[in-house]
């Protein structure tokens, strides 16, 4: 069951993020939303209220361990706890780079917004979890940060850290009924795509093919499942029954 869950979801503005909204919003869920871009996340939360959501939406920079605290707390204040955190606000930096051609303060900048957010906010939200011993951490990974890929710089870097931060975090949490997994979206139609795949001639998945398996790791159908990557698209190809689903759906 999802509904009447509180659930955190950052860079919750566009894309992928805010098809995640919309979705966790049609099973009830009570919404605590963040992104950088005010003029969007507004959008976005009226949009969501309209529909009948219950919603607090904080522009917030989760690289910032101040903007987090005060995030977590609004969240915590309004709803009372956190039940499921899915950290997946990144950037991906200055496009299609050789690392040879990288510069530098833009490198430092997309491994500061991309691994610093999910370590803060996991940090953050953890004791809330801990002390109820519950809860549901899904970090938002990419097959670039499993596979080193020309020219997609420091963002795929950056994912390579998170799969490590979400290891080395399931492996802590292995004791508890607090799990963190990580889900890999494959390519979307999103913004992001754009600025790291400018000529794109082959077909996208949208976001909305892609939330099922978020949907399920929030659920205590999932309650089981600790450390685990998910390669969405290709549950999706296999028609995944998520009922069904067990750690045989993960892939390293």
């Amino acid at each position: 069951m999802i509904k009447n869950k509180v659930v955190m979801i950052t860079g919750a503005s566009r894309g992928l993020g805010k098809e995640l909204a919309f979705s966790f919003a049609k099973k009830g869920a009570r919404l605590a939303l963040c992104a950088r871009n005010k003029e969007r996340l507004e959008k976005v939360k009226k949009e969501l209220e309209n529909n009948g959501a219950e919603v607090i939406a904080v522009v917030a920079d989760t690289s910032n361990a101040n903007d987090v605290d005060r995030f977590v707390s609004l969240t915590e204040s309004s709803f009372g706890k956190v039940d499921v955190l899915i950290n997946n606000a990144s950037i991906f930096g200055p496009g299609p780079t050789l690392l040879a051609d990288y510069p530098a303060d833009d490198f430092a900048e997309v491994i500061q917004v991309n691994v610093l957010n999910p370590f803060l906010m996991t940090k953050r939200v953890l004791s809330g979890m801990l002390a109820r011993n519950a809860g549901s951490i899904v970090n938002v990974t990419s097959e670039a940060g499993h596979t080193g890929f020309a020219e997609w710089g420091s963002y795929g870097i950056s994912k390579f850290a998170v799969e490590g931060l979400t290891q080395t975090w399931a492996d802590e949490l292995s004791e508890t009924k607090v799990r963190i997994n990580m889900v890999d979206p494959g390519e979307m139609n999103t913004d992001m795509h754009q600025i790291a795949v400018p000529d794109c001639d082959y077909e996208l998945a949208d976001p909305i093919d892609v939330v099922d398996v978020f949907l399920y790791l929030a659920s205590e159908k999932s309650a089981h499942i600790n450390g685990q990557r998910f390669k969405a698209q290709e549950l999706v190809r296999k028609e995944a029954n998520y009922d069904d689903c067990d750690t045989s759906f993960s892939n390293s």
